[in-house]
């Protein structure tokens, strides 16, 4: 169910991407496609979404969006790099404007003393520029998964009116 405030949030990331004729894509782990059903459930939002990728296992962060298994297994699937990795290769894959992408521990199980529950890193892309981010939720499995929800969709928005005219990026 999309909160009021993702609702919010979707309804400006629409005013944005529409006004400046953007395309956006996901690249999500441990938000199972939550970005990208919150945005595709604006009516018209066909215009600028343009895909998403829920890509749990690490087989499939690098079948679909061509993260390194080597950058996997050096850094594991909840790091910077990869979220850095699902970010650009989901944006070149695609051949949007923008991207944003999640992978974390949700829980209640699956963390450690190094990557404890509640972790996301992030990483958006924008033409071709690129940030990642980590951050630390509190609660259970469904309130860090709304939060990261409701965080990737306002970085994603301060980005976007922050940066130049991106042109869309293939990876051919």
């Amino acid at each position: 169910m999309v909160t009021p405030h993702i609702e919010t949030l979707c309804t400006l990331l629409a005013q944005v991407l529409g006004a400046r004729q953007l395309s956006l894509c996901t690249a999500e782990s441990c938000t199972g496609g939550l970005i990208s059903a919150s945005c595709t459930q604006l009516s018209g939002s066909s215009a600028w979404f343009e895909r998403g990728w829920v890509t749990y296992a690490n087989a499939a962060k690098t079948t679909e969006l061509g993260v390194p298994d080597d950058l996997i297994r050096a850094h594991g699937a909840v790091s910077e790099p990869v979220a850095a990795a699902m970010a650009r290769g989901a944006q070149q894959r695609a051949g949007v404007h923008a991207s944003v992408a999640t992978t974390g521990v949700a829980g209640p199980t699956g963390g450690s003393p190094e990557k404890p529950v509640g972790l996301v890193w992030f990483g958006w892309c924008v033409g071709t520029q690129l940030w990642t981010e980590s951050q630390h939720f509190a609660g259970d499995r469904a309130a860090v998964r709304a939060a990261a929800v409701a965080h990737a969709l306002a970085r994603l928005h301060t980005y976007l009116t922050q940066s130049p005219e991106p042109e869309a990026t293939t990876d051919q």
